[in-house]
């Protein structure tokens, strides 16, 4: 089976540091060609199946080549291959992250990955190994629990990441600076989250959630879920402030999530979403709120000569993000969406910066 799709989308974002024009906003279009190849059998010890993603992009006018976003195989309850990582993936039906477009998912990207999923009626267990990209030779575990019915689903995550180091914080930036009140926060010269919580650079994370359909009306669905970081760890992070080019990438590897923007490496999180369909209309909401964990910044402060110096302190940041859509089924393979949303991250001594985003899109499906 060859499927896909064609999109347009117009992206919108405020622009913390202003760009050259002096504009509080910045503005640009994408269009993205996706193709989906799915191969499947049927064989003694199961369905054989191999899937391949390719999808290319185009953002104002400059393009960024065909990428390989997802390429596994998989027999029976076996797989093997390249895609979201088990932390963020579905299993058994029920999906991670929330009811919008931008789902606020923590820890989204994709890895090399082995594991298997046992299934008996409604339940799913999964167990699976990572390649975090140290190159040793200890692999990230994943264990997931799900249950899916009619009504719903649950699920539970568990997350050991063997190793976190300065890389992965340090990969994680781009060259931009950002404003926070009179105080810039600058990528350049370094930031990191206290790695060593508990004396080791090992973590071990918890996620866990539940979606109810139709509980107040048809076509409506509730979903709650939220996490817990004994330890930093890549799982943990989410992207906070972004440009137009960052802040709609979608799964970037262990290494580099979305590279440009500001990713925020969160202790907790918890978030609501809701989604109602009217026929061919759809809107949805979901927000989420969480804390970071203590974080090392280096800044530059003004001294009393007027120079600009380096300077570094410790602070927690609390965060809060809002999303909105409205979505329309123009055909059934040709539908349009609209999506606002608001972010907030503040950090005790270093001020509070917040964002407003969102895109419009049109889509055809095949």
């Amino acid at each position: 089976r060859i499927s896909g799709y064609a999109r347009l989308q117009v992206n919108v974002a405020g622009d913390p540091a202003r760009n050259l024009e002096g504009d509080d906003y910045q503005v640009n279009s994408r269009v993205r060609a996706r193709l989906n190849f799915d191969a499947r059998e049927e064989t003694e010890l199961g369905t054989l199946r191999a899937f391949v993603r390719l999808q290319a992009t185009n953002t104002s006018g400059a393009s960024n080549g065909v990428s390989m976003d997802q390429a596994y195989l998989q027999l029976g309850g076996l797989l093997m291959g390249y895609r979201d990582t088990l932390w963020s993936s579905g299993i058994g039906g029920l999906e991670d992250g929330l009811l919008t477009d931008s789902d606020l998912v923590v820890g989204d990207f994709n890895t090399n990955q082995v594991n298997y999923t046992f299934t008996a009626g409604g339940f799913a267990a999964t167990i699976g190994l990572e390649d975090d990209g140290t190159g040793d030779v200890v692999p990230d575990v994943h264990a997931k629990l799900v249950y899916s019915g009619a009504w719903g689903g649950a699920y539970l995550s568990a997350v050991y990441d063997e190793t976190f180091n300065q890389r992965d914080v340090t990969n994680a930036f781009g060259s931009n600076n950002f404003a926070f009140g009179n105080t810039f926060f600058i990528p350049s010269l370094g930031v990191q989250p206290t790695l060593l919580q508990d004396g080791n650079n090992d973590a071990f994370a918890l996620k866990g959630g539940v979606l109810l359909k139709d509980l107040f009306a048809a076509q409506s669905q509730l979903k709650i879920e939220g996490h817990y970081a004994f330890d930093p760890t890549v799982y943990s992070a989410i992207t906070g402030i972004a440009t137009t080019n960052t802040f709609a990438a979608n799964n970037p590897n262990i290494n580099n999530p979305t590279p440009g923007s500001l990713p925020l490496f969160l202790e907790w999180a918890a978030g609501a979403g809701y989604a109602q369909g009217f026929g061919k209309l759809g809107i949805a909401v979901s927000g989420q709120y969480g804390e970071t964990f203590d974080t090392t910044f280096a800044t530059l402060v003004r001294a009393p000569n007027g120079a600009l110096v380096p300077a570094t302190f410790t602070s927690q940041g609390d965060y809060y993000a809002f999303v909105g859509n409205v979505g329309y089924a123009i055909t059934p393979n040709f539908k349009s969406l609209a999506e606002v949303s608001y972010r907030n991250v503040e950090f005790d001594g270093l001020g509070r910066e917040d964002q407003v985003s969102g895109f419009l899109r049109f889509q055809r499906e095949f």
